[in-house]
């Protein structure tokens, strides 16, 4: 290899756009039926929420369910990626 052609492939690996694997263990969680179900819930209370003009509820519980639901999914398979 010529000294062009290694500054070529260093350069296409620096391009590489680099993917964060928590961000796609968080998706693939995301789509399991447990978060799912906690999602529903979270939608549910949003719109209960919206449909009202005056309430002093807030979805709190809910975002923090579905939240940690994804974040514990994910974080189980996570250090499987660490180097």
């Amino acid at each position: 290899m010529s000294e062009k052609e290694i500054a070529a492939a260093a350069e296409a690996e620096e391009e590489e756009e680099l993917v964060d694997p928590y961000e796609k263990l968080r998706d693939e969680c995301r789509a399991t039926t447990k978060c799912a179900e906690a999602l529903e819930k979270l939608n549910s209370c949003n719109d209960r929420v919206n449909s009202r003009s005056k309430t002093s509820e807030v979805c709190v519980e809910e975002v923090i369910d579905y939240f940690h639901c994804v974040d514990h999914c994910a974080a189980k398979n996570l250090f499987k990626y660490l180097k």
